[in-house]
């Protein structure tokens, strides 16, 4: 998850890969990637007509940045050429350009219909050296926050997880989006009982809608969506309207107990939030809700979520860039409670989980042949960056690795995010080393 941003799309689902390809750069046939190839068709005809950007930005965009603007912008990078795609998702790309001799980003976040809600030009964020020893790994993540969690472990045959190397691993910190590991679980779990299926249609309502992260939020009120489709966006692009319909579908008491029965034992979980919540008690009217909430005992905030905060219009929610009650409203848990996550979710072996959690790598870029199967989630918010990871080996030996990173004072930086991704990328090269 992440705070709302005006024009930013998150940017955290899938970081910069630490490796750049060896191959021919191509650009991905995905929503951002057909946004990528127009702009290189546009950039070298600017100025471009009103109508023309219309069909390609959204309209809160270009009231963001005008037309005027955007045309100055390309006009300033007209010749750039492809180096590689850094990294690429339905929704959002960042690709490597060069102008002349110069280096940089470009970042395409789209919106559900395809039009660009987010585009910015950067310089390129640079990866540092892989870490070779665990003493490595911990010195650049001591300097990425100064709170940092991390664990590496093998998981077993029957569901344990093995530590390799920890660093604060029993610590609870704010998860920000890695919470939907425990809304799949329970999804899951409430399938298998058979409760509903994976094909059981939900019914996206304005009411049930939230903010950005995701696409679902663009859709007419009264469509629907599958379990299925809802579960693999939730994960895939930390859809936060499929998170708070999966909830509504399960039950927030139901979340909590997968938690509890998880061995998650934060007091500050229940009641869980909706990330409409979240969003609504740190975005509207703050500090006002927020205080009002906490004031409260467990069972009065139940009812003041669905009797005040539920109702909360969206528009009314405002975006924030400095951390908001990390330790107070918020999911948590530890690196050692998300390996055990990962290992319960395994455990249940249900093909769809799988489906989910391997489409969005993050970027990590593990070697395919070696590592068959890689599941990510993260999490992500003012002031907090969680990066989780799940890889089996062709030989069937299967490790978790989980950084956190919380800083109650400022914003988590890419770069620090991308820290984070090399130590993690360097955890599993270190899990296996002879």
């Amino acid at each position: 998850m992440s705070h709302p941003a005006p024009v930013q799309a998150d940017t955290t689902t899938a970081p910069a890969s630490p490796t750049a390809s060896s191959t021919a750069p191509q650009i991905p046939g995905t929503p951002a990637g057909r946004q990528l190839s127009w702009l290189f068709e546009a950039v070298p005809r600017a100025p471009i007509a009103d109508d023309e950007l219309a069909g390609h930005f959204t309209a809160d965009f270009l009231k963001a940045v005008p037309a005027t603007q955007i045309n100055q912008i390309f006009a300033q990078v007209k010749g750039m050429r492809l180096e590689r795609i850094v990294s690429s998702g339905d929704t959002q790309l960042v690709a490597r350009v060069v102008v002349g001799s110069t280096p940089f980003e470009i970042v395409v976040a789209v919106n559900g219909a395809g039009l660009m809600n987010g585009l910015q030009f950067r310089e390129p964020v640079e990866a540092k050296p892989a870490p070779k020893s665990w003493a490595e790994a911990d010195k650049l993540l001591r300097a990425v926050s100064p709170q940092a969690g991390f664990l590496a472990a093998e998981l077993t045959a029957k569901g344990g997880c093995v530590q390799a190397h920890t660093l604060a691993a029993d610590h609870a910190r704010p998860l920000g989006s890695m919470v939907k590991l425990y809304v799949l679980g329970t999804v899951a779990d409430r399938i298998k009982r058979g409760a509903f299926g994976w094909n059981t249609q939900l019914t996206i309502k304005d009411e049930l809608k939230s903010l950005p992260t995701g696409k679902l939020q663009d859709r007419p009120d009264g469509s629907k969506v599958s379990v299925l489709e809802a579960a693999k966006l939730m994960i895939s692009i930390s859809d936060n309207t499929a998170t708070d319909l999966l909830i509504h579908k399960v039950g927030r008491r139901a979340v909590e107990r997968t938690m509890r029965a998880w061995g998650v034992r934060e007091k500050g979980n229940v009641p869980l939030l909706t990330t409409r919540d979240l969003f609504a008690l740190k975005g509207a009217d703050y500090p006002r809700l927020a205080k009002r909430y906490l004031s409260l005992s467990p069972g009065q905030r139940r009812a003041y979520l669905e009797q005040v905060v539920a109702r909360t219009p969206l528009s009314q929610i405002k975006p924030w860039t400095s951390p908001r009650e990390l330790d107070t409203i918020e999911y948590f848990a530890s690196p050692s409670d998300i390996c055990r996550a990962y290992a319960r979710l395994m455990k249940q072996g249900d093909k769809h989980i799988g489906e989910a959690m391997s489409i969005n790598d993050a970027g990590i870029g593990l070697d395919k042949k070696r590592w068959p199967t890689v599941w990510f989630k993260g999490g992500s918010e003012a002031g907090l960056s969680g990066l989780s990871f799940l890889a089996r080996t062709k030989a069937g030996r299967t490790y978790v690795v989980t950084t956190m990173a919380v800083d109650p004072t400022a914003p988590i930086t890419e770069q620090d995010t991308l820290d984070q991704l090399i130590v993690s990328r360097a955890a599993f090269t270190l899990l296996t080393k002879p």
